[in-house]
């Protein structure tokens, strides 16, 4: 087991981000919660941060999104 992700005989690369990173992605910045194998790459569960309330309010909490490896990349900030 590496980084929370349980590595099978079939994973030919070790996943680019790790549980809890920052990462941005095309609208938008989160923090992975989960990522898991997906057909010759890795699926990452990505927590977006909240931005400010809009004056409607909120439906709902955070959103969570299932994003591939190639569309994440480290935040800078």
């Amino acid at each position: 087991m590496k980084n929370g992700v349980v590595m099978s005989a079939r994973s030919l690369t070790i996943p680019k981000f790790n549980q809890g990173q920052t990462v941005e992605f095309i609208g938008g910045e989160g923090m992975i919660v989960k990522c898991s194998p997906d057909s010759q790459t890795w699926a990452y569960l990505v927590k977006m941060e909240m931005g400010e309330e809009p004056e409607m309010g909120r439906i709902g909490d955070e959103t969570t999104i299932l994003l591939f490896e190639t569309d994440i990349a480290l935040s800078v900030n």
